[in-house]
């Protein structure tokens, strides 16, 4: 049991039925300003002003001074590649000299090239990477994590992936959702013969996928030569009958209707959005799909941004994360997707944070965990260095002004 005193602000306080943020709202974040937060079992057990601290309530508390410092909950990302077996650094060089991403792909790179290191790599190989690349995440705030397969192409690889994030469900102590992402590209094996994969993912791997109960989510690549949209609403269909919801990667280098497909299919969140029309916007509105921007993607294939003033401004929420992978954003710096956010997006630094936070997590169905300083949720939480304020957190790129992260109440110090 803790007592957290002399909190400079503690920001992103809502009540527990405020569970996602939408258009102009996002620009308000509600804070107390020198608060106390109590901590019990792990949960928030209360907060409020520390000139309406009534310390007797809290005889053996541990009590920790926060010494007048900015306090946030726990960054959530709900996009991430993070079980892979090598980086692929020699394609960043190959688009300095002037390849593109499906160019790299065309000639056999890009995803294929992670599929053939995964089908090298042990469990233990993969498991290990992935925990030392997660303690690296959770130092740099991140306190709940999605992590997708889709580097196998094959039955046997994907469940080796898959088992490997259940592993690390088991062993972190922060919330992680496991998504099957079967149908991220097609094999070399299967060119020519693209429906034959499409019927391979929904005939042999959704069933025993679900069947081992190894995903919470179904993804589908759905883009201009990867999955087209009838194979994509074949494969989400195929998804739904065996219990998997879908969270699926779209509109990341064209617009073509994949949105609209997506949310009369009730996805949960439609990710990348970097192409994105009147259409789109208007499929969105009234559902209850989330809309994802992963803006260090964009920033490292130097293509458009997630257009987020439209999304807001037609009261959409809208949700921030990372898309940690090797090949096309392979950093997981959340601090970082909020200076982008506010920096190539024009969100306010208020909106980006209730986008990292709340809505991330609503994108992964555990608003009721994590992503607000609320009574009865995970006590995760960032404490930043002095004199940091909302707007000093992303106005400094680049660098970690995290001075502690806290999951479930306790130092995070691994």
């Amino acid at each position: 049991m803790k007592l957290f005193t002399n909190i400079g602000c503690l920001a992103q306080i809502r009540d527990a039925d405020e569970n996602i943020i939408r258009g102009s709202k996002m620009n308000d974040l509600p804070s107390i300003e020198k608060a106390w937060l109590a901590v019990k079992n792990g949960l928030i057990l209360d907060f409020g002003a520390m000139s309406d601290l009534d310390r007797s309530a809290y005889t053996g508390f541990q009590e920790i001074s926060i010494g007048n410092r900015l306090v946030l909950p726990t960054w959530v990302d709900s996009h991430t590649h993070l079980v892979f077996a090598s980086w692929r650094a020699q394609e960043f060089e190959d688009r300095i000299n002037g390849l593109t991403y499906e160019e790299i792909a065309n000639r056999g790179g890009g995803i294929l090239n992670s599929a053939k290191a995964i089908a090298l790599a042990s469990e233990d190989e993969l498991f290990e990477a992935a925990m030392q690349r997660l303690d690296q995440l959770i130092k740099m705030g991140t306190g709940a994590i999605e992590i997708k397969s889709g580097y196998g192409l094959d039955l046997d690889a994907e469940m080796k992936m898959l088992r490997v994030i259940n592993r690390i469900k088991a062993e972190t102590q922060v919330p992680v959702k496991a998504t099957f992402l079967g149908a991220h590209a097609f094999p070399s094996a299967y060119k020519g013969r693209e429906q034959a994969y499409v019927d391979y993912v929904i005939n042999d791997m959704i069933p025993a996928v679900a069947e081992a109960q190894l995903a919470d989510y179904i993804d589908v690549f759905c883009e201009k030569g990867y999955f087209n949209i009838a194979q994509t609403e074949a494969i989400m269909d195929a998804g739904a009958a065996h219990g998997l919801k879908s969270k699926i990667h779209v509109n990341q280098f064209n617009a073509f209707g994949g949105v609209k497909a997506c949310v009369e299919r009730n996805a949960i969140s439609v990710d990348h959005l970097e192409e994105l029309n009147n259409e789109d916007v208007d499929s969105l509105v009234g559902s209850a799909t989330i809309p994802v921007a992963l803006p260090s993607c964009s920033f490292f294939l130097s293509i458009p941004y997630t257009p987020a003033k439209k999304l807001m401004d037609a009261d959409l929420p809208l949700a921030l994360a990372s898309d940690y992978n090797p090949g096309s954003t392979p950093s997981g710096n959340m601090n970082f997707v909020v200076s982008l956010a506010c920096i190539k997006m024009n969100m306010t630094p208020n909106a980006a944070i209730n986008a990292a936070t709340i809505n991330a997590a609503a994108a992964m169905e555990i608003s009721h965990e994590v992503g607000s300083i609320t009574v009865g949720k995970k006590a995760s939480f960032m404490v930043f260095e002095q004199g940091a304020n909302t707007s000093f957190i992303p106005y400094s790129f680049g660098r970690n002004t995290i001075s502690d992260v806290y999951i479930n109440g306790e130092k995070y110090s691994q």
